[in-house]
C-alpha cells in the first residue's frame, strides 16, 4: 500500500507496510522503471537514498550493480542488513551521505523528498556524490492527489489535505523538474504512473489519513466515523477504490 511520512510513525509498522507494498505487482513495476530510467549497467555503483527495508537496493545489487543503502533511520538499516544480507548498507541521511566525492554513477530516491524541508540541499550532496554523466531518479507519490472514491466527497478533499499538510512537502514531484534544472542537472525527463488499490489493504491507510484529519481539526468525530464506516462498507462490498499518482524525474549530472 502507499506510505505514510516517517516522522511519529514506529519504525515496526512502517517496516511492514514498506514490506506489503513491495510486493504489490504496482511497486515491482515502479522499481523496475526506476532502475531502467536510472540507466546504469553491472558494475556501476549506485546509491539508493532511503532505502528502507532494502529490497530496491538488493534488486539492484542482484542485477549486477554495486548497490548502497542509505538510511537515517538505524533500525531500517538493521532491518535491511538482515532480510538482504551480502547487500551495503549505511546510515546517513540524503544531506549527509557517506560516499566520496564522484564515486556513484546512479542515484536513486523513493518516497523520499516529500519529507526533506530543503530539497535543493539534498540535491546539492546528490551532486556530490554523482560522478560527471551519472544519473538520478526521483520517484514518490504526490500526497495532496490521492483519489478516494466515496459519497462524501467534501470530507474526502478535507482528509486528503489535513493529511498531506502534516509533510514538509507534500507535493514534492511536481517541483522535482524545476528543481533539478535549478540545481545544475541536465537532460531532464518526467513520467508518471498510476498505482489502483481495490482491496481491503488500504483500509488501514485510510483511517489513518480520517484520524490526523480529525485531530487536526479539519473534520469532526461523526465524519471520521461516517467516512471511515463507508469505506469500511465499500471494501466489503467490493466498490472499495483508491487512485495514488506516482511521479518519476530523472536526469544527468553535467
Amino acid at each position: 500500500m502507499p506510505l505514510s511520512p516517517r516522522d511519529g510513525t514506529d519504525t515496526q509498522r512502517l517496516l511492514e507496510r514498506l514490506d506489503r507494498f513491495s510486493h504489490l505487482a504496482e511497486a515491482r513495476t515502479l522499481r523496475d522503471r526506476a532502475r531502467a530510467f536510472l540507466r546504469v549497467r553491472p558494475g556501476d555503483t549506485v546509491v539508493d537514498v532511503g532505502c528502507g527495508g532494502g529490497r530496491a537496493t538488493a534488486e539492484l545489487a542482484a542485477a549486477g550493480m554495486r548497490a548502497v543503502g542509505v538510511d537515517s533511520d538505524p533500525a531500517m538499516i538493521d532491518a535491511a542488513r538482515a532480510a538482504h544480507p551480502g547487500t551495503a548498507f549505511r546510515h546517513g541521511d540524503a544531506y549527509r551521505l557517506p560516499l566520496p566525492d564522484g564515486s556513484v554513477r546512479g542515484y536513486r530516491a523513493e518516497k523520499v523528498y516529500h519529507s526533506l524541508d530543503d530539497p535543493a540541499r539534498a540535491l546539492a550532496e546528490a551532486r556530490r556524490v554523482l560522478a560527471p554523466g551519472g544519473r538520478i531518479v526521483l520517484l514518490g507519490q504526490d500526497w495532496d492527489a490521492y483519489m478516494v472514491d466515496s459519497d462524501d466527497p467534501d470530507t474526502t478533499r478535507r482528509i486528503i489535505a489535513a493529511y498531506a499538510d502534516t509533510m514538509p512537502d507534500p507535493r514534492a514531484p511536481r517541483r522535482q523538474r524545476a528543481l533539478l534544472a535549478e540545481a545544475g542537472f541536465t537532460g531532464i525527463g518526467a513520467e508518471g504512473r498510476i498505482a489502483v488499490f481495490t482491496d481491503a489493504e488500504v483500509l488501514d491507510m485510510l483511517t489513518g489519513f480520517a484520524e490526523t484529519a480529525e485531530r487536526s481539526g479539519a473534520i469532526d468525530g461523526e465524519r471520521l466515523r461516517s467516512w471511515t464506516g463507508e469505506q469500511r462498507t465499500r471494501s466489503e462490498e467490493g466498490r472499495l477504490f483508491v487512485a495514488v499518482p506516482f511521479l518519476m524525474v530523472g536526469a544527468e549530472r553535467p
